[in-house]
């Protein structure tokens, strides 16, 4: 297995725990907050797929498509607060634009030789190969694990 499977293998893997944690979960049930102070999943969910956007667009310019306008400002530190569902993306946008950023970094990783991956990336990873490594292994799965706390006080039997 070579450098890029790993990758696609992490970032698959993460994608097949987050579709599933909220697979039957409804547009309420994502603004449920696990404990006070905690970010509810929309938050989260926003977040990280905003966050995918931005440091692979940064990394390799032109390889994302466009977030829906204001998106990213939806989801910011100082909007974390924010339960309003009139203020935040619906639970099947959040999905699509979940999906099509993580096909465009898998595209992007595509594209990208074995040497590239070796690459100096500033920022929270020390390579691009890290980084795209760390979009499914580090960042998304911190925020899932938060996710079955909710669905556990939902009632929702552990899939994993």
């Amino acid at each position: 297995m070579n450098a890029h499977e790993v990758i696609k293998f992490s970032l698959g893997s993460a994608a097949h725990v987050v579709t599933s944690l909220l697979e039957d979960l409804s547009d309420a049930d994502l603004l449920r907050r696990p404990a006070p102070g905690c970010n509810h999943i929309n938050w989260q969910l926003g977040h990280c797929a905003a966050g995918e956007h931005l440091v692979v667009e940064r990394e390799l310019p032109g390889s994302m498509p466009p977030l829906p306008p204001g998106f990213a400002e939806k989801y910011t530190g100082e909007t974390a607060h924010v339960d309003d569902p009139a203020r935040l993306a619906n639970k099947a946008e959040l999905m699509r634009v979940f999906n099509e950023q993580r096909a465009a970094t898998l595209a992007a990783l595509d594209k990208c030789s074995a040497e590239d991956l070796d690459r100096p990336c500033p920022g929270w990873t020390p390579t691009l190969g890290a980084m795209f490594a760390g979009m499914g292994s580090l960042h998304w799965l911190m925020h899932v694990g938060q996710w079955t706390v909710v669905r556990r006080q939902l009632g929702r039997s552990p899939l994993f």
